[in-house]
């Protein structure tokens, strides 16, 4: 007698996607760079650091995210977002400590500066190593789980989050260095540890996107063309903002480093409030990627123009909003853009492609900011204003043109 045949299986339940798990990783990580950031430049000052040194040890992260974003993309494509990204956030914190150690013993016992140089210069090697895997994996999971047509709105809410980070961060370490610089670093140490274990309970696990039958995408696609140069210039812009406003206090108004760290610190507090409300305002529109980029380029020409005549802080920091008015509609809009030019087995390494442009940005933009700031304390400003002006008017070609048939 035959055997009555088994009910199938039923599948296991599938946790529904949700951006929240990426939004508290995009604020505790953003929360911990800005915070030594914000502080690079003062405690350059106090153990013997040179302009140019400060701005080699910001740029090693970014030669890192150069030669990784691809990498960390194409395996969240292999093995999973999930598994990369709690790899990269455990890296992360693990380095970002290593890091917080070696400045607060640096600033005790002053060694030689270029040992000093050299601990940040591996150090940093190490950050900006695992947290390339943190927004190419973020990307990719957004194009993965969201319609084309709201991606801009998606990749806005996780701008919205660093710039919840952009805010948080820096005030707290303009507070916290007015007793020491090593305090700040410590504080926000513990972020990244928030962080993974946000990650660990609520991203689910999602299945590979690539099946390893196709070559992966080239880092020179025409596709992802304007995409690129859009992140790097945008990155270039954004750093060299950063790694000069302290070295601007400094020089521009005469203070001293604890006042000039609290300037600073007080100028990234001002971006991320611009950074949050022009990223309300872009998930309220239904603008494409490109129009948002135009319209971002222009004001934040704008922003670096007024920065660069600053005669007073309040003046810098006004310079500072509209930056942030502006790259608050770009930042968002060119990974989406590279997400709607793509297939979906191709996310990772797209995602990959510009976090790679966004490294060159990052690399590039302090060594030149540094470098240019030996002609005067607004030549910086000035470069970054034409350069996005340029990029205003990029026009696009057709090997350029989404998929999603979006201008």
């Amino acid at each position: 007698m035959s055997m009555p045949d088994s009910p199938p299986a039923t599948p296991p339940a599938q946790t529904a996607f949700s951006l929240t798990p990426l939004l508290i990783v995009n604020i505790a990580c953003t929360m911990a760079m800005m915070a030594f950031v914000s502080l690079i430049g003062p405690i350059s000052r106090v153990v013997g650091l040179l302009p140019w040194q400060a701005g080699a040890s910001i740029t090693i992260g970014g030669v890192l995210w150069i030669i990784l974003s691809r990498f960390w993309g194409l395996a969240s494509d292999r093995h999973g977002r999930r598994a990369v990204m709690l790899s990269g956030i455990a890296g992360f914190t693990v380095s970002y400590w290593a890091m917080c150690a070696f400045i607060d013993w640096s600033m005790k016992a002053l060694p030689s500066t270029m040992l000093v140089f050299a601990g940040l210069i591996v150090t940093r090697t190490a950050v900006g190593a695992f947290f390339g895997a943190i927004p190419t994996t973020a990307q990719a999971l957004i194009a993965d789980n969201i319609a084309p047509q709201n991606r801009t709105k998606a990749m806005a809410a996780l701008g919205a989050a660093n710039a919840i980070g952009l805010v948080v961060g820096p005030a707290a370490a303009s507070l916290l260095a007015q007793s020491s610089l090593s305090l700040p670093l410590y504080a926000t140490a513990v972020l990244p540890l928030i962080a993974l274990l946000a990650l660990w309970i609520g991203l689910p696990h999602q299945a590979p996107k690539a099946t390893g039958k196709k070559q992966p995408m080239k880092a020179t696609d025409p596709r992802l063309r304007r995409a690129a140069a859009v992140a790097f210039t945008a990155m270039c812009g954004v750093n060299a903002a950063q790694i000069t406003v302290g070295f601007f206090a400094l020089d521009r108004f005469g203070t001293e480093p604890a006042q000039a760290a609290h300037i600073a610190g007080m100028a990234l507090t001002v971006v991320g409030i611009a950074l949050a409300l022009s990223q309300a305002v872009v998930r309220k529109l239904s603008w494409p990627p490109a129009k948002l980029i135009r319209v971002g380029a222009v004001v934040a020409a704008f922003g670096f123009a007024l920065a660069a005549a600053a005669w007073a802080a309040p003046v810098l920091w006004a310079g500072y909003f509209v930056i942030a008015a502006g790259m608050g509609f770009v930042f968002p809009a060119f990974p989406a853009l590279a997400a709607n030019s793509v297939e979906p087995h191709e996310q990772g390494a797209a995602a990959g492609t510009i976090g790679a442009a966004q490294g060159f940005g990052i690399v590039v933009g302090p060594l030149a900011a540094t470098a240019i700031y030996a002609l005067s304390p607004s030549a910086p400003y000035v470069a970054a204003s034409l350069s996005l002006i340029f990029l205003a008017f990029w026009r696009k070609r057709r090997s350029e043109q989404p998929l999603d048939g979006q201008p």
